[in-house]
């Protein structure tokens, strides 16, 4: 790809086509069948606490623009390697297969919905799995040229078929019902954690920044804009919803785009929706399986994971981390099997995973601004401290308030709870005794800098630091 070659429309496109996914339907149909048209509100709130994030984000890229790694290199320098490891295994292999084990359960439910009862939906996940994963033991990426035309095709559907049910042009039956289900602000301020995920992954853009043209001003502005078009398409769809599904039954699916595809167009709405959501489902969990094994083969060589992470097959492909991926993504997949109230408890799970890393990096941000404050930057977040501050306060209300059911929320803590503990044990254990480090010890950046080359592990395992 030649330097400089992409513009700011280029990095909307790519922050929209990476955030929108058929989980995100989930928690639309969740959250508008609990509040109604107020759900709203919680998406504005949440789409905001996002933008502040990417602003962060931005930022520790300008401060550390050569590094692949991301937000696990940031916290390295800024924090040490205790709080990268939990990180990067919470954040990003725990949170993504589990999104993945929940998109995959869509998937499932909405193809066996679509074709009839006789096969188990789990065995569609089974089957889609096994596929995707002998493809990329043999280094074929599937779907890799289609990737951006799925991508178009389901943020397309979803806003054609949203403008189709707002302006009640579809063949459908339209229903009368009340706009507004709850309006009490602390109802609406706690839905905004379901509506977190509706925006999480916009960050994801930041690596293509060497390619883009004005790379300060279009990066940034592309990935806040890219937010406020998703804000502005699920808007839509929730007015969508209104016209032609009752509130109730968007909550208790566990595929509201094919409720929501039926009532619009009848039977080949759903069918329309079903093909467009299999299609990005399967591009995600290729792409999943692809770049989750590489992250793990990088860790392992960092001596963050087990060798065998690091291991290839005769195809270049780290073979273990593809099936580990693929298992975690089955597990997933099986205990969120066609019940709504489980992938949306999944979900919220994983949302709790990202808001953590999001909060690492706004921590991040004010380490180097205090430490770095002279440091080069290309792009500095505006207002000082204030905007990452409001990014960690408002996350962590998130957290605090990840549901208005009691029982569930306290069952959110206990999972992700239980998932720290074992992570901190695991991530302190092999921090002293395997990578020989201090565990709260941050890294100088240019130590950082240097783990980009692999001569820096070299010498490492020659001088018998790491074994």
């Amino acid at each position: 790809m030649d330097e400089k070659k992409l513009g700011l429309g280029n990095v909307v496109s790519i922050s929209v086509g990476l955030v929108v996914a058929t989980s995100c339907l989930v928690s639309l149909g969740n959250g508008a069948g609990t509040l109604g048209i107020t759900f709203i509100f919680a998406m504005f709130i949440a789409m905001l606490l996002n933008m502040t994030t990417v602003a962060s984000l931005s930022e520790l890229n300008a401060l550390m623009p050569n590094t692949t790694g991301g937000l696990a290199q940031y916290t390295l320098a800024a924090l040490g390697p205790f709080p990268t490891l939990i990180s990067m295994v919470g954040g990003y292999l725990i949170c993504n297969t589990m999104s993945c084990g929940v998109e995959a359960s869509i998937f499932s439910f909405s193809l066996a919905d679509v074709i009839g009862p006789g096969i188990p939906s789990f065995a569609y996940t089974v089957i889609m799995t096994v596929i995707i994963l002998l493809a990329n033991l043999r280094g074929v990426d599937m779907f890799a040229k289609i990737q951006d035309i799925v991508a178009f095709l389901l943020v397309g559907s979803l806003v054609a078929m949203g403008f189709i049910g707002m302006i009640g042009i579809g063949t459908g039956v339209k229903i009368q019902q009340q706009y507004v289900l709850n309006a009490d602000f602390k109802d609406v301020a706690a839905m905004t954690a379901v509506a977190f995920w509706l925006f999480i992954g916009a960050e994801y853009a930041i690596p293509v920044s060497k390619q883009v043209k004005n790379a300060k001003r279009n990066v940034p502005l592309g990935m806040m804009i890219g937010l406020f078009l998703i804000f502005i398409m699920q808007s839509v769809m929730i007015f969508g919803f209104h016209n032609y599904v009752e509130w109730g039954a968007l909550a208790d699916s566990a595929a509201p785009h094919l409720v929501y595809g039926y009532a619009v167009l009848g039977k080949a709405g759903k069918i329309w929706m079903m093909l467009v959501g299999a299609l990005a489902v399967i591009s995600t969990q290729n792409s999943t399986v692809n770049s989750l094994a590489v992250i793990c083969q990088g860790m392992a060589k960092m001596n963050m994971l087990p060798k065998i992470f690091a291991k290839t097959n005769r195809h270049n492909v780290p073979w273990f981390g593809q099936v580990f991926v693929s298992a975690l993504i089955l597990i997933f997949g099986y205990f969120s099997d066609s019940s709504a109230d489980m992938i949306s408890f999944l979900i919220l799970v994983g949302s709790v995973f990202w808001m953590i890393s999001y909060i690492l990096a706004h921590i991040d941000l004010l380490i180097f601004r205090k430490r770095l404050p002279k440091a080069p930057r290309n792009f500095k977040v505006p207002c000082g401290p204030l905007f990452p501050i409001i990014g960690i306060v408002g996350t962590a209300y998130m957290i605090l308030n990840i549901s208005s059911d009691p029982h569930e929320k306290l069952m959110i803590w206990l999972v992700t709870g239980v998932c720290f503990i074992v992570l901190g044990i695991y991530s302190a254990l092999w921090i002293r005794f395997k990578m020989k480090m201090k565990i709260f010890k941050s890294i100088p950046l240019d130590k950082v800098l240097a783990m980009e080359n692999d001569l820096y592990y070299y010498v490492r395992k020659s001088k018998g630091i790491w074994k």
